[in-house]
């Protein structure tokens, strides 16, 4: 290679899964050209730190506007990447716009000075708390939902006053590069917000690049993990949102229609690729047939396909995980009321509902990804819940009862919970997502995913000094005995 020669940068092809054709092509950022877009956003971020909330407010407003104007445009990307329905890749956006617009108007008011008392103690003093931008946030995105749910952390932290380098999924790259280039927009021409794409490489030298204050991951378990692992290299902080093998409860006074209607669409909608969506189904013996019935029709009319009403599997690996699951829940002795086996055509999976399968069984104790229902009767709610919670994972939840909703709510070892509706609470931007244990840790929208892209920083500033000076090295022990003559007549009785 002569001097004047410069290597090609490697790329890679981003394909419509529906049907394998090329929809993209994209450059596979290496470790040099990650740390070289954090260094970028890192001077971006001082001056978004520095024009002020009420600007930046003014200039994520502008870009709710730009992203309703170029919806469409938008959706048909996501349509290509992922196989999912036009509308569907619609409602996703919309959902990202609304949380978009509340973060903006409420983080100056979330995050701004606040005074605390100081007490007795130390009633000389002025305390007040505020929160602080990181810096530069990385976000690492899924491909189910490949813009809402990585909003869910781009928002915020850009409402935060964070600049944000995005690796989107390497089977969604073409919607990362698009949303961060209609905000270049707003901004200037500023690196406030980065694509970086490529694989699991790109996304582990974002990770250990210099200046990242943080990561924000959403994707499997075991994945986050290494993201973990990766991170706690360099004791940068983590956002971890991880998969999930969410419960639907049906109690004895349910509306089963409703809660059918909630199964189908929380099971099946996005081809059962949701981490909050319905995976399995616990309800009561005394409604399990009639329930069993509604669903069973709901089920029969769903088709997958282009032009139906869910798409393919989006990752093609995922629909060998659908059928190991059903073949082992009919093996184990399920039964299948709708579909089974015959139903994984890839890219497509038909929808599958089946009854009576073990608790061991991998349809119930592994994240299946796809739309594959399991349901089981119980013998009363507290078998339900204790069913539901027997599990590693704990992201979502959904219960139908009438009279004690939110008392089972209450219950369950998860980080949200939908009472007679499916998946609300994603939609509600004031409220926190996120789960426990194999779900993940941290909490994306609402106030909490506002602090969560800050640093709280206390300030005590002394109003008069005390005629008692406890640290000092010019204390005396009549100083102490008075002093602990106060904390005797306060604290001691």
């Amino acid at each position: 290679m002569t001097a004047t020669e410069v290597p090609a940068q490697a790329t890679f092809e981003s394909v419509d899964p529906r049907t394998g054709d090329v929809v993209g092509t994209h450059p596979v950022h290496d470790a040099a050209a990650v740390e070289a877009a954090v260094a970028r956003a890192a001077g971006a971020a001082e001056w978004w730190d520095g024009i002020g909330a009420a600007e930046r407010r003014h200039r994520l407003a502008a870009w709710r506007v730009a992203l309703v104007r170029k919806l469409d445009d938008l959706a048909h990307v996501v349509t290509e990447e992922t196989g999912k329905p036009l509308d569907d890749a619609r409602l996703e956006l919309v959902l990202a716009i609304d949380h978009l617009d509340w973060a903006a108007r409420h983080a100056a008011k979330v995050l701004g000075r606040r005074t605390v008392r100081p007490g007795l103690l130390m009633g000389n003093q002025a305390a007040s708390l505020t929160y602080r931008p990181i810096g530069v946030v990385g976000v690492i995105g899924p491909w189910n939902y490949p813009v809402f749910t990585p909003m869910g952390s781009i928002a915020y932290a850009l409402a935060a006053g964070n600049a944000v380098v995005f690796k989107p999924s390497e089977l969604t790259p073409g919607v990362g590069v698009a949303l961060a280039d209609t905000f270049t927009e707003i901004v200037d021409g500023r690196p406030l917000l980065q694509a970086v794409t490529g694989f699991g490489e790109t996304g582990a030298a974002l990770c250990r690049a210099g200046g990242v204050g943080k990561v924000a991951f959403t994707g499997s378990t075991a994945t986050g993990k290494r993201v973990m692992a990766t991170c706690a290299e360099t004791l940068t902080p983590v956002l971890i949102e991880c998969g999930g093998k969410d419960p639907l409860i049906v109690d004895v006074d349910a509306d089963l229609d409703a809660a059918a209607d909630a199964a189908v669409w929380g099971g099946m909608s996005n081809a059962g690729q949701t981490c909050v969506g319905v995976e399995r189904v616990y309800v009561l013996d005394a409604v399990a047939e009639e329930f069993t019935a509604r669903l069973e029709v709901k089920a029969r009319k769903l088709r997958a396909g282009s032009g139906g009403d869910f798409g393919p599997m989006t990752m093609p690996a995922q629909a060998e995980v659908v059928r190991r699951h059903v073949e082992d829940a009919l093996a184990r002795g399920g039964r299948a009321v709708v579909g089974g086996a015959e139903s994984v055509q890839p890219p497509f999976v038909e929808p599958v509902v089946v009854v009576d399968v073990p608790e061991d069984s991998v349809a119930v104790t592994e994240e299946t990804f796809g739309p594959l229902l399991v349901v089981n009767r119980v013998p009363d709610v507290d078998e339900a819940v204790r069913r539901a919670n027997a599990t590693g994972y704990g992201l979502g939840a959904t219960v139908f009862s009438r009279a004690r909703g939110e008392e089972i709510a209450g219950r369950l070892r998860c980080g949200m919970v939908s009472v007679n509706g499916v998946i609300s609470f994603a939609g509600i931007p004031g409220l926190p997502f996120g789960g426990v244990g194999d779900s993940g840790f941290g909490r994306i929208h609402g106030e909490d995913g506002l602090r969560e892209f800050t640093r709280p920083q206390a300030v005590a500033r002394q109003r008069f000094p005390l005629p008692l000076a406890v640290t000092s090295f010019s204390r005396t022990s009549r100083t102490m005995k008075a002093l602990l003559g106060i904390v005797r007549a306060r604290h001691g009785r």
